[in-house]
């Protein structure tokens, strides 16, 4: 009886440490595995903000356009009233969105409104305004600034 344990333990013997090396990798695997699925979380999480603002930015531009579009959209009444600065309607606008838009302020940042007058067509011409808004955010993350353009013809 003693000569089959032999080769029994000279089989395990020579197999000796080869589970735990395999247990080893798989366990380094997993660890890749893991490490990769928390950084697929971090760039998900940045990109679910960074969608954020971007909504917040086209919510805003339309906003003033929609502004705009209730009040007289003659020229000269657009711009007194919704250009760049201390324009009273701006000036309202700016201040209900400035809050939701990171790393923004009156001055740094601030989005820009500017209007072109297009002449009209037709047997009784009226001329329409072309108005550009430029919206500009810099999340505490981002290196640089991100922008939204946003071009309406009021007529």
């Amino acid at each position: 009886m003693n000569r089959q344990l032999f080769p029994v333990r000279r089989a395990i013997s020579s197999q000796a440490g080869f589970m735990l090396l395999e247990v080893l990798c798989a366990l380094l695997i997993f660890a890749v595995g893991v490490l990769a699925l928390v950084g697929l979380q971090t760039v998900s999480i940045q990109q679910a903000s960074a969608a954020e603002y971007r909504s917040m930015a086209q919510l805003a531009a339309n906003d003033l356009v929609s502004r705009m579009w209730v009040s007289d959209r003659t020229a000269a009444t657009l711009q007194t009233n919704f250009a760049t600065g201390a324009a009273t309607g701006y000036a309202a606008w700016w201040n209900a969105w400035q809050p939701h838009m990171p790393g923004t302020s009156a001055t740094v940042l601030a989005p820009t409104v500017q209007f072109t007058t297009v002449a009209g067509g037709g047997s009784a011409p009226i001329p329409s305004s072309l108005v550009t808004i430029t919206m500009q955010w810099k999340a505490p993350t981002d290196i640089v600034a991100h922008q939204y353009k946003l071009e309406a013809e009021l007529k």
